[in-house]
This record gives C-alpha cells, structure tokens and sequence, in this order.
C-alpha cells in the first residue's frame, strides 16, 4: 500500500456534542516530499472510508463520510465519535482527539493501492489511477498543499434529531494558527 500525506490546520477545537466533524483536502495533484503526484481525479473509493490513527489498521479513530475529487484536490468530511464508556476504545479516540485539539498531529494521509502509474523524470512517480483504501491521521506530511479547513462537532439541529440532547457549552477563543492559512470555522446555532 501507498501513502501520501496532507497538512492539517486547525484555528479552533470545539469538544461539545457526540460527533467532531473535520474536513479538509485529502489529495492534490501537486508533488509531495517524495516528488510522487497523486492524481486527484484517478480515485476510485466508496464511502464511508475508515479514518485510522496513523495508518495502523487495528486502530480506527472514525470515519470519512464524504469526498469528491476535482481537478485541485479531494475535499473530505470525516467524523470522530465521542465515547463515553471506558476502555482502549475511548483511550484511542481520547488520544486522537487531544493531539488534533493541541495541534500534535498535523495532517492527514491516504493510503491507496496504485492501479495505473508512470516514472517521472525527476524519479517521482505519477499516481494516474488509485485504489482509495483509508484516510489517516497522522504527524509527518508530505504534501503540505492539502489542510483541514474545519474542526467542528455535530450540531445542535442534527443532535436533536437523534433525540440526543445537549448541555450548553462556553465559547472557546481561538487557537495559534501557525504559519500557513488559517481555517474558517462554520458558527455554531445556539437554541
């Protein structure tokens, strides 16, 4: 299996609610560290997709529930679940969750199964067909082209429609946004 790695940036973590909703860009056809183009447009993939914890298979963190590739990237929404009973589960999410709030882990990768592929010149390799098997949180990007542009948790009207009921929460300040674009988070409704 192949990996390829974009950058996370996230201004604001928000832990209301039973859901953390992120998304960003996943693929861009620009080169990464590697020299290696992964070709937005060649993804084959159905969703939902596991989202893992550093591309350990045995240590799913959540979801991708939506992607849809364009000519410039792959933008995504993946979920996180907040759990509640004790255990490696919660420890694992806990973990995920704490190192995205605190800007530990700092990108996202894919891991695919190359179908159609060609050497480049500059010794890279031109990714034009792919299996899309896993998006990953990880710490080391390659392809620093891609961000998360939101960290956000289910909001009030879908909770309610689970019949899930929420406290209220305090608003939070946001975080440092390092060097590169900070996102823009959507505001929340408040009822």
């Amino acid at each position: 299996m192949e990996q390829a790695y974009a950058l996370i940036q996230t201004k604001e973590f928000d832990e209301d609610g039973e859901v953390v909703r992120i998304s960003g860009i996943a693929s861009t056809p620009t080169p990464d560290r590697s020299r290696d183009i992964v070709d937005p447009l060649g993804a084959i993939f159905k969703t939902p997709m596991p989202l893992l914890w550093m591309h350990d298979h045995e240590k799913p963190v959540g979801h991708m529930t939506f992607a849809k590739p364009t000519k410039d990237g792959i933008p995504f929404t993946a979920e996180i679940p907040k759990v509640k009973e004790a255990g490696k589960l919660k420890d694992r999410i806990d973990e995920a969750l704490h190192s995205l709030k605190y800007k530990l882990v700092a990108a996202v990768s894919i891991g695919f199964r190359p179908t159609e592929y060609a050497y480049m010149d500059d010794g890279g390799i031109h990714f034009k067909a792919w299996e899309w098997l896993e998006l990953s949180l990880v710490t080391v990007p390659a392809n620093p082209g891609a961000q998360i542009q939101l960290v956000k948790d289910l909001d009030r009207t879908a909770l309610a429609a689970l019949g899930i009921k929420r406290e209220s929460r305090t608003p939070r300040k946001p975080g440092a946004t390092g060097t590169r674009k900070a996102i823009q988070l959507i505001p929340r409704r408040n009822s």
